[in-house]
């Protein structure tokens, strides 16, 4: 063999002892460091109960649901188990067991959930006697083929499931309220209908302005979405309604694409407030395409807001500057893990990641506090 190197093994030779030259002596005899992209972060985002009741126990909702996404259960059957603390916990009177009952004194709850992975949906509404109609959703989704089951028709199928049927979900408190806005409401036993409908609500208001009820729960409510470190994403909303409703009244919360939606590697939203005005433009399906279409959790919700804003015409519904006199909140996040969430006035929400949980101010439209 030659001793004489040629040109092109010359300029080979010489690269390769700059490279190594220009390495430090500790790390030539390394192996490379490969640059390997982390998996989504885990993330539970809920209403701001989520972060409130516990039932007696010592965790949250969204403690617990974390805590069982990140031990690997499936992830809408995590929600579930954080949303059913709330809804038998006899002191939060917006969801379950104690919810606010509608004009008559009896309490209809309703509730929905989505499965991102399985494509899979399922709800109830106007279901009476069982105290966690979140769980009798997720039956009529695994069970069924249907994803909406409401009235008598629920509550038969949740007794066939093995829920059992209680004649009255009233608690002490929740049955205290109403006898309270019952003789608010109805002093004089107006025959008007429409007179009437407006003195229950102003009565309802008053009871809120004098600290009786908690202005998040007149229209009540918990979504809970969640998302683990695979990237599959679920989520969960109930609720026992607008105080004092109308008996039958069904909100938005039941209802795919306005009291929830979401799509497996996109996002998820979900909403309380008032449920008329979230139902006429299927905001939380709105949302969710906005996300698809790469818009921040913030943006995707901030646009929604204005949306109700626009389509709310009635002047009964209209401040005197011509806003929307009632509250709007959504939970917002995406398949990056960033959340959100935003409200129509300055409202909370809830936070759960891997340092733990917290309560946040949400991003508001209007920044006056303000129900009707």
């Amino acid at each position: 063999m030659s001793d004489t190197l040629n040109r092109r093994e010359f300029m080979a030779a010489s690269a390769a002892a700059l490279a190594v030259a220009g390495v430090p002596q500790t790390l030539q005899n390394q192996a490379p460091t490969l640059l390997i992209p982390k998996g989504p972060r885990p993330l539970v985002v809920a209403s701001a109960n989520g972060h409130r009741y516990k039932n007696g126990g010592t965790v949250t909702c969204i403690e617990m649901a974390f805590r069982m996404m990140t031990e690997g259960a499936d992830v809408l059957d995590a929600l579930v188990a954080g949303v059913n603390l709330v809804e038998l916990d006899p002191e939060e009177v917006s969801v379950g067991y104690g919810g606010l009952p509608n004009a008559e004194g009896v309490v209809q709850l309703d509730a929905s959930c989505m499965h991102g992975p399985r494509k899979r949906a399922g709800a109830v509404a106007a279901l009476e006697g069982v105290r966690t109609p979140s769980s009798v959703a997720q039956k009529v989704m695994d069970e069924t083929d249907h994803h909406l089951l409401v009235g008598k028709g629920a509550q038969a199928f949740a007794r066939a499931m093995g829920f059992p049927i209680e004649d009255d979900l009233n608690t002490p408190k929740s049955r205290q309220l109403w006898l309270e806005w019952k003789r608010r409401a109805d002093p004089g036993h107006w025959l008007d209908p429409r007179k009437r409908a407006e003195a229950g609500f102003q009565a309802g208001l008053r009871m809120v302005a004098d600290g009786l009820i908690d202005p998040e729960h007149y229209y009540g409510t918990i979504n809970c979405n969640g998302m683990n470190a695979k990237g599959e994403i679920c989520g969960v909303t109930t609720t026992s309604g607008l105080a004092w409703k109308i008996p039958g009244r069904v909100g938005d919360s039941p209802v795919l694409g306005a009291g929830l939606y979401l799509a497996d590697g996109i996002g998820a939203a979900g909403s309380t407030g008032r449920g008329e005005a979230n139902l006429y433009g299927l905001s939380t399906f709105l949302i969710v395409e906005l996300l698809r279409q790469g818009r921040h959790p913030k943006d995707a919700g901030m646009e929604a807001l204005r949306r109700i804003a626009a389509n709310t015409q009635e002047k009964r519904l209209l401040d005197e500057k011509g806003r929307p006199n009632f509250q709007v909140d959504f939970y917002i996040l995406n398949a990056r893990g960033e959340s959100a969430g935003v409200s129509m006035y300055p409202s909370t929400y809830s936070v759960c990641t891997e340092n733990g949980a917290t309560t946040m101010d949400t991003a508001a439209l209007h920044q006056n506090k303000l129900l009707r």
